[in-house]
């Protein structure tokens, strides 16, 4: 399975290897050498539990840092749905490498598939509305690609990636602008000024109040910061069809679906990245 992802990745997974090994490793792993330096293995990965499979690339680095010989084979794809007690895996290779690379190989997969399985579940809660769910900036420090990634992966959207791709206007930059028109103006030059990275420019309202100045401003992408439902229904009302509105403040797979239903186009949620519990996987050596 292709996974839809416009942020080039290989540099990204080399960077998050290098940390995850640096701070695991160190100047040696001392348990591993009470393995024989020439001892072949073999072994598995599978998981205990349901859910979307994410992170193979990162997994691959890992193992290949500590042993280039090594062979994974894999039998899941990333954004799979995959199930407890399958085999996602197999590995041969070098005995003292794979037991270096085992952790920090495993976390990266049970991160990235636990994000994967958590967007899985917010996009299935409102799927046949119009409605995607989305992530937000409040990822793991170091870790945002590889996250953004696996958000994709589980069938959700992007935000902006960080601060240098997008404009998105808040209330303290409203106020020090001087109001929301005066706000736009600024940002459509920025904007214009930074035409090769930045992909758009959204507003942030607060009220229908501030979200009929946007619209009078220009606005074709407005975040809707804590509406209640019967104010998102006025407010897709009020658009009719001009910017793409966009739900967002305390949102959870609870009250999702009945905020999808209001007329949305999209719906962020800062918990896809943020309460992550990791993916139950096991790496075991076998024969």
């Amino acid at each position: 399975m292709t996974i839809a992802f416009d942020y080039p990745l290989a540099a990204e997974i080399s960077r998050n290897v290098d940390a995850a090994l640096t701070e695991d490793v160190g100047a040696g792993d001392l348990t591993a050498s009470l393995v024989p330096g020439e001892r072949q293995v073999k072994a598995t990965v599978i998981c205990r539990e349901p859910g979307v499979l994410c992170g193979r690339a990162w997994f691959d680095e890992c193992v290949r840092r500590c042993d280039p010989t090594a062979v994974v084979t894999w039998h899941a794809a990333d954004g799979e749905r995959i199930v407890a007690n399958q085999l996602l895996c197999a590995i041969a290779g070098n005995g003292r490498a794979l037991l270096t690379a085992e952790r920090s190989a495993l976390n990266f997969l049970q991160l990235l598939s636990a994000v994967a399985s958590k967007a899985r579940l917010y996009a299935d809660t409102i799927a046949g509305t119009k409605a995607q769910v989305v992530d937000t900036r409040k990822t793991l420090p170091g870790l945002r690609i590889a996250q953004k990634y696996a958000v994709r992966a589980g069938g959700g959207g992007n935000h902006r990636l960080a601060l240098w791709d997008a404009i998105l206007i808040k209330e303290n930059h409203i106020h020090a602008a001087g109001g929301i028109a005066q706000a736009m103006d600024a940002a459509k030059k920025v904007a214009a000024s930074a035409a090769d990275r930045c992909k758009f420019i959204q507003v942030e309202v607060e009220n229908l109040d501030e979200l009929n100045q946007a619209l009078n401003a220009g606005a074709t992408m407005i975040l809707l910061d804590n509406f209640a439902n019967d104010l998102l229904r006025q407010a897709v009302a009020i658009n009719a069809g001009r910017a793409v509105l966009e739900a967002s403040g305390n949102v959870t797979l609870e009250t999702i679906r009945a905020i999808a239903e209001t007329g949305v186009d999209r719906i962020s949620v800062g918990a896809l990245t943020k309460d992550v519990k990791a993916l139950d996987l096991s790496m075991r050596f076998v024969g």
